[in-house]
């Protein structure tokens, strides 16, 4: 199988990825047909930055680009990760992958285990584990439940607000103008508070999942590099 090779813009992001700071990589080595981990990791050293911590920057990228929004009007409702893992979990990785989970995401959460599928699952947060041909794979995702029901109740409101209002300019005078109005608040309040809590929920929830997918696909010989700060469950 022919080597992975990564552009000059995943190279910036890797670099960035890995420093926890915007970085350049040098142009002597920015070369058109790109470069290998092997080469990133060469670049790494020279600037102070682990071979580690270059591999978990590199697998974040491949979790991130092959990453997937449940959107509702536009906005992102639901969030998912996948790895193929290239390797089978024993039942101790997975018993530890679900301590983790639950330090994560500080949440108990259930597990359920048919035959080779795996899973934990708490509320709208799930972590799937799938065989496939070439090993295990793995799939996190989650959807925000309130922020959904929010919105859905604010266009219904403005909805029939709506309605009112055109019932009332033809003459059927169906409800005062202080209900429309009143109607009009409450679904705008409720779409709102729906829609603007949904932008950060999905850029945390998105950078734990790629984090916890990249650990786990790193080869054991590399160091787990521990996790970020905990989100609140959706």
């Amino acid at each position: 199988m022919t080597e992975r090779r990564y552009t000059e813009q995943e190279i910036t992001t890797i670099f960035k990825v890995a420093a926890e700071a915007p970085s350049t990589p040098p142009d002597d080595l920015s070369r058109a047909d790109g470069l290998t981990l092997a080469d990133l990791q060469a670049i790494g050293r020279e600037v102070g930055i682990s071979p580690d911590s270059v591999a978990h920057a590199a697998q974040t990228l491949e979790v991130r680009q092959g990453g997937a929004y449940r959107r509702l009007l536009g906005l992102p409702i639901g969030v998912e990760r996948r790895v193929i893992l290239r390797r089978r979990l024993t039942d101790e990785d997975w018993e530890q992958l679900v301590l983790q989970l639950r330090d994560v995401f500080k949440a108990r959460g259930r597990t359920e285990t048919k035959g080779s599928l795996r899973q934990w699952t708490n509320n709208n947060l799930y972590v799937l584990l799938e065989p496939t041909p070439t090993g295990d794979r793995l799939r996190l995702g989650s959807f925000h439940g309130r922020a959904m029901a929010s919105i859905r109740f604010g266009l219904v409101s403005l909805g029939v607000a709506a309605v009112l209002v055109i019932a009332n300019l033809v003459g059927a005078q169906l409800t005062s103008a202080r209900t429309i109005a009143e109607l009009l608040a409450g679904g705008l309040l409720l779409f709102a508070n729906g829609a603007l809590r949904l932008p950060g929920w999905a850029s945390l929830r998105a950078r734990q999942m790629e984090d916890l997918a990249a650990q786990l696909a790193l080869p054991p010989s590399l160091t787990t590099l521990p996790g970020s700060q905990a989100l609140q469950p959706g």
